[in-house]
């Protein structure tokens, strides 16, 4: 194993002021995104929007890793710069997201559990070939008053720690990923304890599968109210529910939590990263790895029009660099008021 060169990537990731771009979207969520801007979605318009986000100046001082679509790995800049390479050379990490989606779990209705890990060994191969040096692998948990079941959990727990040693054993940083999604109408209470559940299940699984925690890192929901809940949890109670659980089950050995942004809007996101990382130092460094809370502005602003390239780099740099702030507890509301 690799242990040196993953410790300093993990580090790496969450260096000071910095977190992760998750352009990672599989074929059918882009298009949902692009058919929201009304552009079609094909390989060139994805190429296009991804060179757009790569090649914005200045982004790469906010931004330590993005993770790719497969597709998005093999793909080339406008210059004909690999998309890889065009990321390292500015000193951004290029990573991968590995898994084929969330199926519906034999044996219990409603619950899902992700696959991919047929054949992974091998593609983990191409893509560290290819210049990935992180992966990401996202399991889902749906949350009711009934749901999740202990066998939803245990088998998407097992599932993240198996991909986890299979990066490891390839020489790339695995980024585990289990979300407690947060679309139902649970409060934060059932968040909170939804999510300790599943927190001691990915850390007693990896555990079992002798994953390098120094190796690694976590990206987990906020624990946060459902978005049809009624009561919404304010900003400093949504940190302090986030760090009690991260703390109870989340070993100092791993170097940095990256949280997802989960739906949550661009500035409410940020703001509870903020929040969090102004509690105090914690056992890990504290950032983000955002897809829709740092893109959201700079697809509405492209619109898929050349004209607009320059305005949606510019927007999208404000996200990066306000999330940068957060990830230091710098950030304010006055940041989003300014050009």
């Amino acid at each position: 194993m690799h242990e040196q060169a993953l410790i300093d990537t993990a580090k790496a990731l969450v260096s000071d002021g910095k977190g992760i771009l998750a352009a990672d979207e599989s074929t059918g969520t882009i298009k949902k995104r692009l058919d929201s801007i009304d552009v079609e979605s094909t390989e060139q318009t994805r190429q296009a929007y991804r060179n757009l986000l790569f090649t914005t100046q200045g982004a790469e001082d906010f931004i330590s890793g993005v993770i790719l679509f497969e597709e998005t790995l093999f793909q080339k800049a406008d210059d004909g710069t690999p998309f890889s390479k065009l990321l390292a050379d500015k000193g951004v990490i290029p990573g991968i997201k590995v898994d084929k989606g969330a199926k519906p779990l034999a044996g219990s209705s409603e619950e899902k559990v992700t696959e991919g890990l047929d054949g992974l060994r091998e593609r983990l191969a191409d893509y560290a070939q290819a210049g990935a040096r992180f992966a990401k692998w996202r399991g889902v948990i749906d949350i009711t008053d009934e749901r999740p079941t202990d066998y939803c959990v245990h088998v998407n727990a097992h599932a993240l720690a198996r991909y986890a040693a299979l990066c490891q054993e390839a020489g790339i940083v695995p980024i585990v990923e289990p979300e407690v999604l947060m679309d139902g109408a649970n409060s934060i209470e059932r968040c909170e304890e939804v999510t300790d559940r599943v927190l001691d299940a990915v850390f007693t699984e990896l555990k079992k599968q002798n994953v390098m925690l120094e190796g690694m890192l976590l990206k987990p929901n906020m624990v946060i109210s459902g978005k049809q809940c009624p009561q919404q949890a304010g900003v400093e109670q949504v940190a302090e529910a986030t760090l009690r659980c991260l703390n109870r089950r989340v070993p100092s050995a791993v170097p940095g939590i990256v949280f997802l942004s989960g739906g949550q809007s661009d500035e409410l996101a940020t703001a509870h990263l903020d929040a969090m990382n102004r509690m105090g130092p914690q056992p890990w460094k504290l950032s983000f790895s955002y897809g829709r809370a740092l893109q959201a502005p700079a697809l509405d602003a492209w619109r898929g029009k050349p004209e607009n390239v320059e305005a949606a780099q510019q927007a999208y740099l404000k996200r990066a660099r306000n999330n940068g702030a957060a990830a230091r507890g710098e950030y304010s509301a006055d940041m989003e008021k300014a050009a």
